[in-house]
This record gives structure tokens, C-alpha cells and sequence, in this order.
């Protein structure tokens, strides 16, 4: 099989993933809310936010993750056509 579409479809992997985790992220914080609850009455609301939170905390780490990966496989093709390049013109 060929190198550069097997390149190429790891590159559209890497960006179609990190692309559903900002997704799944906003999904996630959409409900947020910066609040400050002053009152008892407000813990329903409190503990709510709190779960959203966690959850946005959970996935941020695997959001870094995906960041490195991506600019990895981008600063990889990149070079490839770069020394492409070099190559012809020897």
C-alpha cells in the first residue's frame, strides 16, 4: 500500500477525533454556568454544576492528547512534503 494515503488518513483520523472531542466538550459545558450560589436553596443547582465541571475536567486531559497528536501528524506530513521537495531538486 502506499505511503501517502495511508499518511493522509491518519492525519484525517487524527483531526476527525479532535475534532469530536471539542464537540463532545461544548456539549459538555453548554449547561455551565459562572454562578455563585449565596444560598442554601440553590444546592440542586450547585451540585449540577459541580457534575458538568467534572466531567469537562475528565475529558480535558484526553483533549491535550488529542492537541499533541494532531500537531504532531500535521508537523509530520508537512516535513514529508518538505523533504519531497529537497529530494526533486537534488
Amino acid at each position: 500500500m502506499p505511503f501517502v494515503p495511508v499518511m493522509w488518513s491518519i492525519w484525517g483520523l487524527t483531526i476527525i477525533v479532535l475534532a469530536l472531542m471539542f464537540l463532545y466538550r461544548s456539549r459538555l459545558s453548554r449547561d455551565e454556568e459562572d454562578q455563585i450560589f449565596l444560598g442554601d436553596s440553590f444546592s440542586h443547582e450547585r451540585t449540577a454544576q459541580q457534575a458538568i465541571v467534572a466531567k469537562v475536567a475528565k475529558v480535558q486531559p484526553l483533549i491535550k492528547g488529542s492537541e499533541i497528536v494532531a500537531v504532531v501528524a500535521t508537523l509530520f506530513v508537512i516535513g514529508y512534503y518538505v523533504h519531497d521537495i529537497f529530494n526533486q531538486f537534488k
